[in-house]
C-alpha cells in the first residue's frame, strides 16, 4: 500500500512516516527545500516532495499524481500553539477548507483519507464527550477545525489529542516539559485522553491496513488522566530533575468517550504507564537533547 502523509516533519507526521517507511511505502509533503531539512532525521527526508505549499491546489495535485497514493493522511493544520491559529482567515483557509478540499482529490483518485481533527472542538467544560455531542469551541482553532471534520465514504476523521517529541517547533506540551528546570506547575483539573505519537502512529498503521471502506467521524482516546500526573509520570519514567507544584487553578476538561470507536475497530488502548515507558526508552534511544545522556 502506497500512503502519503502531508505534514511529514510534524509532531505526528515525522514518527508515522518512520513508523510506515519500516513496513510499507510511503511519501511525505515537506514545506521547505532540502536545505531547510539538513538535520532531519533521514526516514523523513528520502521520502519526501520538498517545496510543497498544500494549499496551491496545482502543486498538490501534482504530488498526488505522482505519488499515487492508496491512502492520504493528513497532519498538516494551524496547531493551537501558533499565532496564526487565532487568525481566522489562517485558521479557516488550512483547518476548515483545506480538509474538504484535500478529500475531494482523494475521491477523484480513488484514494481513502485519513484526517486527524482535535479534542479542541469541545470547550472543556463537561468531559468524556462522546462523538455526536455538540461542538462547542469558543476560539477560532476549535471552531475551525470542527469545520473541517470530514466523515464520507473513503474518509476517516479522528479526534484526539497527542503530544511527543518535534523536530522544529517546540511548542508541544512534551518539548515545553523538557525545556524546564526548577519548579513548574501542573494542573490538577486539567483533564486529558489523548496518545503519544508513538501509538497514534500505531493506530493509524492499523487503520490503513484494515480491509473494508470504513468511514466517519470517530473519538479516539486513552484513559483520562490530569496534566498534573501526566507530568509527574514523564518525569518519573526520565528521571528529570524538576518540581511540579499542583495548581488546581485551571479547570478544563477535554475527555473524549471513544466507546464507539474502541467496539467497531477492535482497539484496547495501552495504559498510560506503558505508553510513557516507550515514550522514555524512546527517547532515550534517540538521543533527545534535553536529557542526561
Amino acid at each position: 500500500m502506497a500512503v502519503l502523509v502531508l505534514g511529514g516533519a510534524g509532531m505526528l507526521g515525522h514518527q508515522l512516516v518512520r513508523a510506515l517507511g519500516e513496513s510499507g511505502d510511503v511519501c511525505c509533503t515537506l514545506h521547505g527545500s532540502p536545505e531547510k531539512y539538513a538535520d532531519c532525521p533521514e526516514y523523513v527526508t528520502r521520502h519526501a516532495y520538498f517545496n510543497v505549499d498544500v494549499l496551491d491546489q496545482s502543486a498538490l495535485q501534482a504530488v498526488l499524481d505522482d505519488c499515487s497514493p492508496d491512502a492520504v493522511v493528513n497532519c498538516v493544520g494551524l496547531v493551537k500553539q501558533r499565532d496564526e491559529a487565532s487568525r481566522p482567515a489562517a485558521a479557516i483557509t488550512l483547518n476548515a477548507l483545506f480538509p474538504h478540499t484535500l478529500y475531494e482529490m482523494c475521491a477523484e483518485r480513488g484514494a481513502r483519507l485519513i484526517h486527524m481533527s482535535t479534542d479542541c472542538v469541545f470547550s472543556g467544560d463537561k468531559g468524556m464527550y462522546v462523538d455526536n455531542d455538540l461542538h462547542d469551541a469558543r476560539d477560532v482553532y476549535g471552531r475551525t477545525k470542527s469545520l473541517g471534520e470530514v466523515g464520507g465514504p473513503g474518509a476517516l476523521t479522528l479526534r484526539t489529542s497527542i503530544f511527543g517529541p518535534e523536530l522544529f517547533t517546540k511548542r508541544g506540551l512534551l518539548e515545553w516539559f523538557l525545556a524546564q528546570s526548577g519548579a513548574v506547575h501542573g494542573y490538577t483539573r486539567a483533564i486529558f485522553s489523548g496518545f503519544t505519537t508513538y501509538e497514534m502512529s500505531r493506530i493509524i498503521i492499523m487503520l490503513l491496513k484494515r480491509e473494508g471502506d470504513a468511514s466517519g467521524v470517530f473519538n479516539v482516546s486513552a484513559a483520562p488522566i490530569s496534566k498534573y500526573d501526566l507530568l509527574c509520570m514523564i518525569r518519573d519514567a526520565l528521571a528529570l530533575d524538576i518540581d511540579i507544584e499542583p495548581d488546581n487553578a485551571v479547570a478544563i476538561d477535554r475527555s473524549l468517550d471513544s466507546s464507539r470507536f474502541r467496539s467497531t475497530f477492535g482497539y484496547t488502548p495501552p495504559a498510560w504507564r506503558e505508553m510513557i515507558s516507550e515514550l522514555a526508552t524512546r527517547l532515550r534511544a534517540e538521543k533527545h537533547p534535553a536529557l542526561k545522556q
